[in-house]
């Protein structure tokens, strides 16, 4: 296996093993389910990884921590919802400029809020349940989105510099 083949496995592994541990750790109760901090780890992965692996650690990360909490019944969402997340973010995240990491983080932490509103109310079977979670939601998109940039433009160029050497 090629250095970069190895550098890049180990990062999606390391990245999805944070998004579960994030979003497994610290957990808010809201209607239908819990906020946490694992949708900031999974925008940190989209600034580390191509689209291919950032979707692997964010789906499959959030989808384990979801079934480990006793959440299976959202891991198929999770799984779409999470992926949408890196799949809205990737394009604005590549430069690395405040004004994109904003738009991106802010543009999917909506797909998020709507993703889990309308699957909780496919899920439970009524729009008004789905959209009782949904100012939780967008209170965890706000708050992944403002840790997301603290880390992106404090922590991230430190470790990007840190890891460009030892790569």
């Amino acid at each position: 296996m090629s250095k970069d083949k190895t550098y890049s496995l180990c990062m999606t592994a390391v990245l999805m093993a944070l998004t579960c541990i994030a979003t497994m750790v610290i957990q808010i109760p809201i209607p239908l389910g819990y906020a946490h901090l694992g949708d900031c780890v999974i925008l940190l992965a989209v600034l580390f990884l191509n689209r291919r692996n950032a979707v692997l650690a964010a789906s499959i990360g959030s989808m384990l921590a979801d079934f480990f909490t006793g959440f299976a019944i959202w891991c198929v969402p999770t799984l779409l919802i999470k992926s949408a997340i890196v799949l809205t973010a990737h394009p604005f995240c590549a430069g690395r400029s405040f004004p994109r990491l904003l738009l991106g983080g802010a543009l999917s932490m909506l797909v998020m809020a709507a993703g889990y509103t309308l699957a909780g109310a496919l899920l439970y079977g009524s729009l008004a349940v789905g959209l009782a979670s949904t100012p939780g939601l967008l209170a965890e998109g706000a708050l992944n989105l403002a840790l997301f940039l603290i880390l992106a433009k404090t922590i991230v160029p430190a470790l990007s510099r840190y890891l460009d050497r030892k790569s």
